[in-house]
């Protein structure tokens, strides 16, 4: 028997899935990463984004709502800190390619690799749209009448594995472009653009309230 009602869990997998793929922070810095560090950079970034999720999940199941009502401040500091520092990645890209310092793919894929998976996870942790779903999205899919933490387990695997599907989509698809950047014109140009993909992220994270 599952934890949840059958036909409520038939929404929120629909639900899901259109979040998922929607294009917002998340994807966005996983085609980044892809771009610019190539795909096993982009799914270690993945990996980091999830363990985010882990903490949103525990948090949902500490009462998120209610907390997020309480302390409205301190949520939205920690989205102030993640969108600065996405946006600051964001300028470092565009530097490194209108100073002519965009190294070779397989020159600096070890910082890159190093730094993924801490990158990932500052980026889900201040994505709005992460704390949207779990403080709005997510209660409703919760049946009061049944154990809260079996429901929320199952909710949470399912939404770790369809975002997790989604951005290893948007990864691996940006790691592919980066195969081909073997032109140093063509690595600058690409750095420019990891770079304004990278400030379109910050820009949805400082500017949603």
């Amino acid at each position: 028997m599952l934890p949840v009602d059958p036909a409520l869990y038939a929404l929120f997998l629909a639900t899901m899935a259109v979040m998922a793929v929607t294009p917002g922070p998340a994807n966005i810095f996983s085609i980044a990463t892809g771009v610019r560090a190539g795909p096993q950079a982009a799914l270690l970034g993945v990996v980091g984004m999830n363990a985010a999720n882990l903490v949103w999940i525990a948090a949902a199941a500490l009462g998120l709502s209610a907390l997020v009502h309480a302390f409205p401040l301190a949520f939205r500091m920690i989205a102030i800190v993640g969108g600065l520092y996405v946006a600051w990645l964001g300028a470092k890209a565009l530097w490194a390619a209108w100073r002519d310092k965009v190294a070779p793919l397989e020159a600096g894929r070890g910082a890159d690799l190093s730094s993924a998976f801490r990158d990932g996870f500052a980026v889900q942790l201040s994505n709005p749209k992460a704390i949207i779903f779990f403080t709005a999205v997510l209660p409703p899919f919760v049946d009061p009448a049944r154990p809260a933490v079996p429901q929320l387990a199952l909710l949470g695997a399912t939404m770790i594995l369809m975002d997790s599907i989604a951005m290893s989509g948007y990864g691996l698809a940006g790691g592919a472009l980066s195969t081909a950047l073997r032109q140093e014109r063509a690595r600058r140009l690409f750095s420019a653009t990891v770079g304004v993909l990278l400030l379109v992220a910050a820009a949805l994270i400082l500017l949603r309230d």
